[in-house]
């Protein structure tokens, strides 16, 4: 039960930073740091957004853009450390 609660552990941890990532990267190309045409930009912007989007169209449904930012991540980040917090008490009483 331990190494399930460690994988679980290691999935949301990873997947944090993957938002944090794609974060970035869209400041990125917001501010036109990096170029948006470029295959290989557009390659991992497409696949970080293919990761990230199933979890955060929820989210930006309840929650809408104020001013032209995007609160959804930042909400999606708090549930993970929630649950990354949690999960290791419900699965192992600890």
């Amino acid at each position: 039960m331990i190494a399930l609660v460690q994988t679980i552990d290691l999935v949301l941890n990873l997947y944090s930073w993957v938002l944090i990532i794609s974060a970035i990267m869209s400041w990125l190309i917001a501010f036109n740091v990096i170029n948006p045409y470029s295959p290989a930009v557009r390659s991992i912007g497409q696949g970080l957004y293919v990761i990230t989007e199933p979890l955060l169209r929820p989210i930006r449904q309840v929650i809408p853009t104020a001013g032209g930012i995007d609160f959804a991540p930042l909400v999606l980040l708090i549930i993970i450390f929630f649950l990354r917090r949690f999960i290791p008490e419900i699965l192992l009483g600890i």
